[in-house]
């Protein structure tokens, strides 16, 4: 049988023509797959660096954020310090940040999702180890009015990190009150041996003005371990108080992008956060601290057979009734009669009435006790405490 021509013509490649056609192929597609290489290089190397500079401009943010408001709006000025720790990777302050009352005008921020534990002042019954430390923090509890003071505690830390393999990553956290740390920033590394808090003191010669100056590092840690700031007969001043005289801080760290090869990319970064809160004077709104009403008295009472308890009556101040009629409350102190310190008040009364009760109900049996009562003006400044006799519960 006789094959048709077209099919006979119907031949097909040689292997040379095919070693031609796959060279020729390669030398069109390998520019092609190298440009494509470089698109993916350079977009994972711009998402890295995106990632790198949300990491280092979100610590920053929040650095600065919270900061600037240390020692803002404490209720009490000379009694809850502003700082409360400052050491090369650690600081903790206190300050009105949050709160969960929207007509309240002194905190920062208004978080009506939060909790009480995370915008009133820690208590002795809440003492937290600051972390990274062995300071324990607080041993007195700092009132405004009859109640607890708003002002929380904020810590910021860095520490290592044990997510990644490096030895030399750390990661900044952000804790309030005793509440769990939160996660700020991770890929942290040290910028050479700089420390990552750096602070700046208020320095007041003997003679000439007063000048900003860094604080040796050799002197950190400072913390605040008198009970009332602003008062030295529970001793708080120098040197115990240098802390007081901070005014600003410097933060530095290295961010890297999270790899651990050549494609590693890094930033550090430094910024002096001003605390334009802390150190600031006292404003005197009420004239001068106003004076004490009469000593107070204490009476034993008490249902039979019931637990004792002692009635403290008192009479208004004379800047309540007349003079400058600055008086907003009353302020009770009980110590051990024996005690030479008043330590933390008992508790406190509104004024506007002709006279006053205070019932302590909290007293034990057969146990001598002394009584003080101040009067609180509206800066606020307490006169000074006028103490009553010792009376002793019965057996």
């Amino acid at each position: 049988m006789t094959m048709p021509r077209a099919l006979r013509d119907r031949r097909g490649m040689t292997l040379t023509e095919l070693l031609v056609a796959l060279v020729l192929t390669g030398l069109i597609l390998a520019p092609a797959f190298t440009f494509m290489r470089q698109q993916s290089d350079a977009y994972a190397m711009g998402a890295s660096r995106m990632m790198l500079t949300q990491n280092h401009r979100f610590a920053l943010s929040t650095l600065e954020r919270d900061l600037r408001t240390a020692g803002s709006g404490i209720p009490l000025p000379g009694v809850q310090p502003p700082l409360v720790y400052a050491g090369p990777s650690v600081v903790a302050f206190n300050a009105d940040y949050a709160t969960r009352d929207p007509a309240d005008p002194f905190a920062v921020y208004v978080d009506t999702a939060s909790i009480p534990e995370e915008v009133d002042a820690l208590v002795p019954a809440r003492r937290i180890t600051i972390p990274g430390t062995t300071f324990g923090y607080p041993d007195t509890t700092y009132r405004s009015g009859s109640g607890n003071s708003p002002s929380e505690t904020i810590i910021f830390y860095f520490t290592a990190d044990a997510s990644t393999p490096r030895t030399d990553d750390f990661v900044l956290m952000r804790q309030v009150n005793d509440r769990p740390a939160a996660v700020v920033a991770r890929n942290v590394l040290r910028t050479g041996t700089t420390p990552f808090f750096e602070y700046q003191e208020l320095v007041t010669p003997a003679t000439g003005a007063s000048y900003i100056s860094s604080l040796d590092p050799t002197l950190l840690p400072l913390a605040h371990s008198a009970k009332l700031h602003g008062i030295p007969a529970q001793g708080d001043s120098l040197p115990a108080s240098r802390i007081d005289q901070i005014r600003a801080i410097r933060v530095s760290f290295t961010v890297t992008s999270g790899q651990t090869n050549a494609r590693q990319q890094s930033r550090a970064v430094s910024r002096l956060f001003r605390l334009p809160n802390a150190g600031m004077a006292e404003m005197q709104t009420c004239g001068e601290v106003p004076q004490a009403g009469s000593g107070p008295v204490v009476v034993n009472s008490g249902p039979a057979g019931g637990p004792p308890q002692v009635t403290v009556t008192w009479t208004p101040s004379v800047d309540e009734t007349s003079g400058e009629h600055d008086v907003l409350r009353y302020v009770v102190w009980r110590k051990p009669a024996a005690a030479a310190e008043w330590g933390d008040p008992l508790g406190s009364v509104s004024a506007g009435s002709a006279g006053y009760t205070y019932t302590d109900v909290t007293v034990q049996r057969a146990t001598s006790y002394t009584y003080g009562v101040a009067a609180q003006d509206c800066t606020p400044a307490l006169s000074g405490i006028a103490g009553s006799p010792v009376v002793t519960t019965p057996p």
